[in-house]
C-alpha cells in the first residue's frame, strides 16, 4: 500500500469528507490551547493538520515533533471554520483533523526557518537542501521541469531526435577557456569537457540526422557573473535543409509555445533588427526594448567644435559621439538632480567613459541662453542645432553625450540607457514600458579586429556561414563580411543565438585564413569537421537556447544561481560539496601530475 494518498498542497475541497493520507515536513508548529496546529509541506505546497486532544497517542506524538520533522499523517478532510480561510494556498479552505500522526524521521534543528525571506547566499548555498525545500527553489525548479517538458514536446512534434555528444572531447580552445581533464591512460593528454556540442552537431547532420536536439550541459571557465556559471544547460538543435529565415520562424514558434504553455504569456510579434542598428540605437546587440530611449547620431557634426572631447572622438578612427535624450529629466522639482547625474558619471565610468557631458534643456525659445551647461559655449550654432533637431529635445528635457572609441560609448551609453529607464524615475515618466519584449537581432558582421593581437576574431564562431556572395570579402575585406547569424532577444538578455553554418570546405578555409588559422592549425583542433565536410555535407543551421536564462527571466529571479538545483558561486565553488577540492597524491601519481609549488607561482 502508497505510504500517501495525496500530496499536501493538492488537498482541496473536493476531497471533503474524505480521509487522506500524507506525507511531508513540518513547516510549523502551533499550540493553541490545547489543540495543536500543524503546517504539513510537499512539492505541491501547504496543508493544515490540526491535532485534537482527544487521541491522547496523536496528540503526545504532535506535543514532541518539531521544524523539518518527516512524518506521516492520516486524517479526515474538513472545512476550515469561517473566517480563517487562506486565499493563497491551494489548500486554504480545508483543513486535515488528524487521526494517525507518524514521525518518519525526526531532524535537528536547522540553521535556518525554511520561510525566512532574509537569507544571504553563503548560507542558502551552504545549506542547499534545506533551501531547496523552500517554496521559492520549489517552484523554480518545478518551473524548470516544466519548461524542458514543454520544448522536448515541441522538438518531437517537429520531428526532432534528442542525441547525446561527448562529454570528453578534444580541446579547441576558441572562445572561452576549457575545462581540461587529463587521461590517466594517456600519459600527458588530456580531454576537454565541451563549451558547447557545435561540431558534433554539424557532424551529426553530415551523418544525416537532419533534426537533432539535446538539452545538455557545457562548459566554460571562465570569469562570472550573476547570469553566468561554470556549467549551464543548453538547448542545443541543429537542422538541415531550412534557410535561416525557416529556422527563426520555427524555433520563435517553440519559445512562443514554451512561454505559453508554462506562464501563460503571449510573447506576441517579434521585430527583426540589424546587429547595425541596433548598435546605431541602443548600442547594444541585445537591446531591452522594453526602455523608451535611443542614441541620436551626431559623429558627423562634432568633427570641428571647440569641445575637444567631441571633435577628438569624431575625428579619431573608430570614434563616436552620441546623445541620449531623457524627457524631463531637467524639470525643476521633478527631473533629474546634480546630485544624481553625479552618481551617473561615476557609473559610466565602470564602461571606461572619461566623464558624462549634459545640457539641460530649460527654454528652447530662448536659443542658448535657454540651455544650461558647461559644454554650450564650446559648441557652434550648426552642431548644436543638430543636437536639438535629431534628438527631438523639448523644454523640460536633459541630454547626455557620449564621445570615445565607439565600444567605449555604445557600453557606457547603453548601460546608462537601461539605468535610467530602469530607475523609478524613468517608471514615473513613461520611458519603461512594463511587459515582454522579445526580438530577433541579425546580420551581424563576421569578424571584429582584436587591436590587442592584431588580428581578426569570429564575432559568433568560426564556423558560422556568410551571407551570399559576401565570401571573397573574407579574403579582401573581412570586417565588410555579414553573417548568417540571428541571436533572439528578450527584455535586454540574449535568450538563444545561432548562425547558418558553413557546409563546404572550401568557404571554411577562407573563414580560417581571415581568422590567421593556418592550414596546418585547423587540420590540428578542427581536421575532423574539416574531413566530413567533404561528404557531402548538407546545408545546416541551428542555435542553442539557454534554459537556465530562460527559466530566470520566467521567475524574475536575479540570478540564474535560484533556478540551478546545485549552482556553484561567482568563484565557481560549490559551498555544499565544497569543491573544488584537493586530492590525495596517489590520484595524482597516477594522472602522471606534481603540483608546482603554489605559493611561488601566485608570488609570480
Amino acid at each position: 500500500m502508497a505510504m500517501r494518498s495525496h500530496y499536501c498542497g493538492l488537498v482541496t475541497e473536493a476531497l471533503l469528507g474524505e480521509t487522506v493520507t500524507l506525507c511531508g515536513w513540518v513547516n510549523r508548529r502551533r499550540d493553541h490551547g490545547g489543540v495543536i496546529f500543524v503546517d504539513v509541506r510537499d512539492r505541491e505546497g501547504y496543508v493544515q493538520v490540526v491535532c485534537d486532544p482527544d487521541r491522547a497517542d496523536m496528540f503526545k506524538v504532535a506535543e514532541d515533533i518539531r521544524n523539518e520533522y518527516c512524518v506521516q499523517i492520516k486524517g479526515l478532510v474538513r472545512a476550515r471554520p469561517e473566517g480563517t480561510t487562506n486565499d493563497n494556498l491551494k489548500s486554504g479552505k480545508i483543513e486535515v483533523l488528524c487521526h494517525e500522526l507518524i514521525v518518519l524521521n525526526a531532524s535537528v534543528t536547522p540553521p535556518f526557518q525554511i520561510d525566512d525571506e532574509n537569507l544571504s547566499e553563503t548560507t542558502r548555498l551552504t545549506h542547499r537542501v534545506l533551501d531547496l525545500r523552500r517554496p521559492y527553489m520549489q517552484n523554480n525548479l518545478m518551473l524548470r521541469y516544466r519548461v524542458s517538458m514543454e520544448v522536448r514536446k515541441f522538438l518531437d512534434a517537429n520531428g526532432f531526435v534528442d542525441i547525446e555528444t561527448p562529454m570528453l572531447t578534444k580541446s579547441t580552445p576558441e572562445g572561452a577557456r576549457d575545462y581540461l581533464v587529463p587521461s590517466r591512460v594517456h600519459d600527458g593528454m588530456f580531454f576537454a569537457l565541451p563549451q558547447s556540442p557545435q561540431l558534433f552537431k554539424q557532424l551529426l547532420m553530415v551523418a544525416g540526422f537532419d533534426r537533432y536536439y539535446q538539452i545538455t550541459k557545457c562548459f566554460r571557465d571562465e570569469d562570472l557573473r550573476a547570469d553566468r556559471q561554470p556549467e549551464f544547460t543548453q538547448i542545443d538543435i541543429e537542422t538541415s535543409f531550412l534557410t535561416e529565415e525557416d529556422i527563426r520562424d520555427m524555433f520563435q514558434g517553440m519559445i512562443t509555445t514554451v512561454f505559453k504553455n508554462t506562464i501563460g504569456v503571449d510573447l506576441g510579434e517579434f521585430p527583426v533588427m540589424t546587429y547595425q542598428d541596433a548598435a546605431r540605437l541602443y548600442g547594444s546587440d541585445k537591446p531591452d526594448l522594453r526602455v523608451n530611449l535611443q542614441f541620436a547620431e551626431l559623429t558627423d557634426v562634432m568633427k570641428d567644435v571647440d569641445f575637444k572631447v567631441f571633435s577628438g572622438a569624431a575625428t579619431m578612427k573608430g570614434g563616436r559621439v552620441v546623445a541620449l535624450r531623457i524627457p524631463g529629466g531637467s524639470v525643476e522639482g521633478g527631473g533629474i538632480s546634480r546630485g544624481e547625474i553625479d552618481a551617473y558619471t561615476e557609473f559610466v565610468k565602470i564602461y571606461g567613459a572619461k566623464g558624462l557631458a549634459y545640457i539641460r534643456v530649460n527654454e528652447l525659445a530662448k536659443g542658448r541662453d535657454g540651455l544650461q551647461s558647461p559644454i554650450v559655449k564650446n559648441i557652434h550654432d550648426a552642431a548644436l542645432a543638430a543636437v536639438l533637431e535629431r534628438t527631438g529635445a523639448q523644454d523640460g528635457d536633459l541630454i547626455f553625450f557620449g564621445a570615445d572609441k565607439e565600444k567605449i560609448v555604445n557600453d557606457a551609453i547603453g548601460a546608462l540607457r537601461i539605468k535610467i529607464g530602469h530607475s523609478e524615475f524613468g517608471k514615473k515618466n513613461g520611458l519603461f514600458t512594463a511587459g515582454w519584449k522579445p526580438m530577433w537581432v541579425v546580420d551581424f558582421p563576421m569578424f571584429e579586429f582584436d587591436e590587442e593581437n592584431q588580428r581578426y576574431t569570429a564575432v559568433h564562431h568560426p564556423f558560422t556561414a556568410p551571407k551570399a556572395g559576401h565570401e571573397d570579402w573574407m579574403v579582401t575585406a573581412p570586417e565588410k563580411c555579414i553573417s548568417q547569424g540571428y541571436d533572439m532577444v528578450l527584455n535586454g538578455w540574449e535568450m538563444g543565438g545561432g548562425s547558418v553554418r558553413i557546409h563546404r570546405a572550401d568557404v571554411q578555409q577562407k573563414v580560417f585564413d581571415a581568422l590567421k588559422i593556418s592550414p596546418e592549425e585547423a587540420q590540428l583542433k578542427f581536421g575532423f569537421l574539416l574531413d566530413a565536410l567533404q561528404y557531402g555535407a548538407p546545408p545546416h543551421g541551428g542555435l542553442a537556447f539557454g534554459l537556465d536564462r530562460i527559466v530566470t527571466m520566467m521567475t524574475g529571479a536575479e540570478s540564474i544561481r535560484d533556478v540551478i538545483a546545485f549552482p556553484k558561486t561567482q568563484r565557481a565553488q560549490c559551498l555544499l560539496t565544497q569543491a573544488p577540492s584537493p586530492v590525495d597524491e596517489k590520484q595524482l601519481r597516477e594522472l602522471h601530475i606534481r603540483l608546482r609549488n603554489l605559493d611561488a607561482v601566485k608570488a609570480a
